[in-house]
């Protein structure tokens, strides 16, 4: 099951107390304060991990702790430090401030670690306070408590190009034929309800990531048919592949479908429309002779204003020839955008591991 969006509770460990102890030895009467500090508690650590790519495997976990510390022990002996609490989470994860809104950390690189709740600090024991005014101090600390924290985590896939595309337009054949995935294919609407990615890889070592999303109708963004869920996974694509059927089931204009894609592309906003585009027209392989009917190739590209590419993903006519132009755009492309803040960032944001 493909999960992108998960709630989770962090909780780091309180800090272990202080303690008052005093040095007890043979023939040493006056052995002065002895009293040790307590351990940190352990904190709560999200790990952006490459192997995994979706929140599948967090199911079951809605409360993430980390362990306490010790409390500190006589003859000046510290406590132990709490364990930290690690939690693997995809690359590509947005995290939110569950209760205000803000967005608080993007993990878009493998192995990023960003502590989401920092542990408690130990408590402080007697032997700290000895002065030489006061050589047998009495006064020592509790540990503070840890801190939770309430979290919104959404993935958003990270890929080089985004099929889009009404549904039936062929998008899970396209990706099946130009990398190693097995999305779900059959002829009828909506058959991928859940994002795939595939490798790319050309004969000249070139080689992208594409995501076959699935199919978008008219009123997407405004939560019609599968909702906006999958047009955020577009937003960290820097190319979108659009395809579109010639000859659809539903005998609606092809041209007109473009532009309803277009339009939701438009109304969710966050530059989407602006992003490089190119435009396929699938199923050459069923096409008459005279090509596909209503001259659509024609009128698709001067409503597109650029080359459509004629393709056929089951025997394969024009696809290599679409690949290296979709590489050629890719080499001109801006890297792909940061996700928007959307609310101001907290104060009481995480801190990068290791600060």
């Amino acid at each position: 099951m493909f999960i992108d969006e998960k709630r989770l509770v962090v909780r780091s460990g309180k800090g272990g107390d202080g303690i008052t102890a005093w040095r007890r030895e043979k023939r040493v009467p006056r052995g002065g304060p002895a009293g040790g500090d307590g351990g940190r508690g352990g904190s709560v650590i999200l790990l952006a991990d490459s192997q995994l790519t979706t929140f599948g495997d967090m199911e079951a976990i809605h409360v993430a702790r980390a362990q306490d510390g010790e409390r500190g022990g006589g003859n000046k002996r510290h406590g132990a430090k709490g364990a930290d609490r690690v939690v693997h989470v995809p690359v590509g994860t947005t995290i939110y401030d569950d209760e205000t809104g803000n967005k608080l950390k993007d993990l878009v690189e493998d192995q990023t670690r960003w502590i989401a709740a920092r542990g408690g600090k130990g408590g402080l024991g007697n032997a700290r306070f000895a002065t030489a005014t006061d050589q047998a101090p009495t006064r020592s600390t509790l540990g503070r408590a840890g801190r939770e924290r309430k979290l919104r985590l959404q993935l958003r896939l990270l890929a080089d190009v985004g099929l889009i595309g009404l549904p039936n337009a062929g998008k899970s054949t396209f990706l099946s034929r130009v990398s190693a995935a097995t999305p779900k294919i059959a002829d009828y609407p909506f058959t991928t309800l859940d994002p795939h990615l595939g490798i790319v890889d050309l004969p000249d070592y070139s080689r992208f990531v594409l995501a076959d999303l699935p199919g978008l109708i008219e009123g997407a963004s405004g939560g019609h048919g599968l909702g906006d869920r999958f047009l955020r996974h577009v937003e960290r694509t820097r190319v979108l592949l659009h395809l579109v059927d010639p000859m659809p089931m539903d005998g609606s204009d092809p041209v007109a479908n473009y532009r309803t894609i277009r339009g939701e592309l438009e109304a969710y906003g966050r530059g989407l429309a602006d992003r490089p585009e190119l435009v396929a027209l699938t199923k050459a392989d069923v096409w008459p002779p005279e090509g596909p009917p209503g001259d659509v190739l024609s009128r698709l590209a001067e409503a597109a204003d650029r080359r459509v590419h004629p393709v056929s993903a089951v025997t394969g006519q024009g696809v290599q020839a679409l690949l290296r132009a979709v590489v050629q755009v890719l080499s001109e492309a801006p890297p792909a955008p940061e996700v928007p803040d959307g609310i101001a960032k907290s104060d009481e944001g995480g801190e990068p591991a290791g600060s």
